[in-house]
């Protein structure tokens, strides 16, 4: 099997089980996460977007590539980690019991 990123992006292919297209996807993802799996993830992922979002801003969405295209979903995900990771420490948003949101409408990458 080949790289799942882009050349430049090594570091991520441990995480590629980060690249889920989707946003409940990727947030179901989290919450079944540790938190030294979210931190692990963003460990990494943080500053490759930090140093490569030129990279990203320029990838057409019309003709992308598979491997453009999970990078894309992995930067997705590192959104989704952030703030547990940043904020909160641990997967779940605290004190918000059994809720949940759900996107009505996402992009089509």
């Amino acid at each position: 099997m080949g790289n799942v990123f882009p050349p430049g992006f090594a570091a991520l292919e441990p995480f590629a089980d980060w690249a889920v297209r989707g946003e409940r996807a990727r947030y179901a993802k989290r919450v079944s996460s540790t938190m030294e799996e979210l931190q692990a993830f963003y460990d990494v992922a943080y500053p490759l977007l930090r140093q490569n979002t030129d990279y990203l801003e320029n990838l057409s969405l019309d003709d992308i590539g598979d491997q453009d295209k999970h990078l894309l979903w992995a930067f997705c995900a590192l959104v989704t980690v952030a703030f547990p990771v940043e904020a909160w420490g641990q997967p779940r948003v605290p004190d918000s019991g059994p809720s949940s949101i759900d996107a009505v409408i996402e992009p089509a990458v």
